[in-house]
C-alpha cells in the first residue's frame, strides 16, 4: 500500500529542523485540511503534542507525520515538498487530487 503522503528529502531535512528548535513537548507535525480559502480547502500544518486515536501516522526519512483522520481522502498520493526562494520559503504539497488550486496556492479543491 502507498504512503498517504510522501517526504521530499527538503521537507523532511525541514521537519527534522523544526522539531529540533521546537520548544513544546512536540511529537511531530501533524497535517490536516480545512474548509476555507478561494478554491476550498486549505492544507493546515502545526506541531502535535498527542497522538490522536484517528491519526494515521507517517513515518518517511526519519520523521514522524501525523495525518488528521479526516484529511486522508483529500492527501492519498501527495507528496510533500519544501521550497526554499529568495524572499519566501513554504512546504508545497504536490497532491494528485486537486482538481483546482487558487493562484496564491493556499487552497484547493478535489
Amino acid at each position: 500500500m502507498n504512503p498517504i503522503i510522501k517526504l521530499s528529502d527538503n521537507a523532511a531535512s525541514r521537519i527534522k529542523e523544526i522539531m529540533s528548535n521546537a520548544e513544546t513537548k512536540a511529537i511531530g507535525v501533524r497535517v490536516s485540511v480545512k474548509s476555507g480559502g478561494c478554491a476550498g480547502m486549505s492544507y493546515v500544518m502545526e506541531y502535535s503534542k498527542e497522538v490522536n486515536p484517528n491519526d494515521e501516522v507517517i513515518e518517511d526519512k526519519g520523521v514522524k507525520v501525523y495525518i488528521d483522520s479526516a484529511a486522508v481522502m483529500y492527501l492519498l498520493g501527495t507528496e510533500m515538498d519544501y521550497k526554499k526562494e529568495d524572499f519566501s520559503s513554504s512546504f508545497v504539497f504536490n497532491n494528485p487530487n486537486e482538481t483546482e488550486r487558487c493562484g496564491c496556492g493556499e487552497s484547493f479543491k478535489v
